[in-house]
Formats: structure tokens, C-alpha cells, sequence
């Protein structure tokens, strides 16, 4: 990890900046609020930890500067002001997490570990596709157009997934064979053709606009109009 320490005291400061890079994480170090609110604008840090009381701008108020201007960097906030209402304020100014003074550093790591683990964490897959007035859902299994089901068998849902998931973009057959079908080589087949014909049919039949192209020597695209 890459952590920010905005202390002011240069000996806890030294301290955790020292602990922090035995335990194998890269640390700077700002003495006041304004550096660190600089250090953290221009750089790009996993974790933030900020003293709550700073010199030339206060903690709470470089956070809160932070948020306006979109920097969503995780916050652990170091206060000898521990009780309820002082941890409240901490996290309505936008802190992610609140350490009292006096606290053991193996706390803190674990804390700031957390954070930065959330951040980094995989976005939840998505289980919706549209394009135009077509919709998938993956979780229901089921396809709509204009609102009316269409009827897919599971290698059809397959394809229509696979393609909307890459919607706008020329799928090859070769992409195809690998995902859809789960062959790692063209076995000189008109399986493709045939399934995307019958997909075409049930997908854009009776609609002005059709969505599913051929894009001659290339692939496949399914796109909301035949630009």
C-alpha cells in the first residue's frame, strides 16, 4: 500500500512513517493540514491517515476538502478526541474510520489494511444488459425487447449475452468459439452462423430497428442502430 501520514507531531509521525514501511508499505509524511491536503490532490494513495488536530488546516476540514473536490482516497482519522459525538463528526466530515489516541500501531495497520482491501475490492458483476429497447437479465435468465419476453434457448442466452455484454464492439468468431461455445480452435464449422441467424430472427424480426450486424471479414456487433 501507499499511505499518506498527516501528523504534525514529527516523532509520531517518524514512527508511524518507520512502522508502517517495516511492515512493507510505502509511507510520506505531511506536517500540516494544507501539504496534506496537496500531497493528497496530486498523489495517488490507498489510505489517508490524518491527525484530527493540524496545524494551518484542521483535519476534519481537509477532509471535508477532500470529498468536495471528488477525492474519494479511504480516511483513518487519529484523535485524542474520542468520544461519540467527536467520532460522529469525524464521519460526517467524510473519515471512513475513526482510531483514538492513545492506540496500539497493530491496530491502526489492521484498520488501514481494511480500508485499502474495500477500495480495491472487485466491483459486483453486472447482471443487467440493455442495448436500444433489448434487455437481458442474467439473474431472471431472461431476454425482453420492447418489453416482450423472447423465447432463447440456453446456447442462444449464451450468444446474446456474450454479445451484449460487448456491446459496440466487433466480436470475432474466434471470441466466440472460446466463450460461447468453449472450443479453443475453429473446427471449420457454420455453427456460428447458424446460431446468430436464428438469434437475429428472434431479436430484431418485426423491429424497424435491427441491432445484431454482421460486420463482413471481422465478426459480430450488436449496437443500437446500424451506424
Amino acid at each position: 500500500m501507499k499511505i499518506l501520514v498527516v501528523e504534525d507531531d514529527p516523532e509520531a509521525a517518524a514512527y508511524m512513517v518507520k512502522a508502517f514501511q517495516e511492515s512493507g508499505h510505502v509511507a510520506d509524511h505531511a506536517p500540516d493540514g494544507l501539504e496534506g491536503y496537496a500531497l493528497a490532490r496530486e498523489e495517488t494513495y490507498d489510505v489517508l491517515v490524518v491527525d484530527r488536530m493540524l496545524p494551518k488546516l484542521d483535519g476534519l476540514s481537509l477532509i471535508r476538502s477532500l470529498r468536495e473536490q471528488k477525492v474519494e482516497t479511504p480516511v483513518v482519522i487519529l484523535s485524542a478526541l474520542g468520544q461519540v459525538d467527536d467520532r460522529v463528526k469525524g464521519l460526517r466530515a467524510g473519515g471512513d474510520d475513526y482510531l483514538p489516541k492513545p492506540y496500539a500501531f497493530s491496530e491502526l495497520l489492521a484498520r488501514v489494511e481494511v480500508l485499502s482491501r474495500r477500495r480495491h475490492a472487485p466491483a459486483a458483476e453486472q447482471t443487467t444488459y440493455r442495448v436500444g429497447d433489448l434487455e437481458l437479465d442474467r439473474l431472471a435468465h431472461s431476454a425482453t425487447r420492447g418489453g416482450k419476453e423472447i423465447a432463447l434457448q440456453p446456447r442462444e442466452f449464451r450468444l446474446l449475452e456474450y454479445l451484449m455484454r460487448h456491446a459496440g464492439q466487433v466480436v470475432t468468431r474466434t471470441m466466440l468459439l472460446e466463450n460461447v461455445w468453449d472450443y479453443h480452435f475453429d473446427p471449420q464449422t457454420n455453427v456460428i452462423d447458424v446460431h446468430v441467424s436464428r438469434l437475429r430472427a428472434k431479436v430484431d424480426k418485426g423491429h424497424a430497428v435491427q441491432l445484431i450486424h454482421t460486420i463482413r471479414g471481422a465478426g459480430y456487433m450488436i449496437r443500437d442502430s446500424a451506424r
